[in-house]
């Protein structure tokens, strides 16, 4: 069993990977957090939780708006060994 410090949770595991990811979205900085662990999930089973650890934007010079939101993202998961 590892402590997951970062996101103060059991993993029911001997191993766990961490990977860094960025999502980007027009709407907020939670749906391109959500765009980033929906994509992970696409090809990595077993993750145990997630940490923002950056959110940047892009800016319209001309307005000033936000135009993209951006969530850098820390996924985490179990490591499977073959059966």
């Amino acid at each position: 069993m590892i402590y997951c410090r970062i996101w103060s949770i059991l993993v029911m595991t001997h191993v766990a990977k961490v990977i860094e990811i960025i999502g980007s979205s027009g709407k907020s900085w939670d749906d391109a957090a959500q765009v980033a662990l929906d994509e992970a999930t696409k090809t990595i089973h077993g993750i145990t939780g997630i940490e923002v650890t950056n959110m940047t934007a892009k800016v319209d010079p001309t307005t000033g708006k936000i135009t993209e939101y951006h969530s850098i993202v820390k996924i985490a998961f179990r490591v499977e060994h073959p059966k």
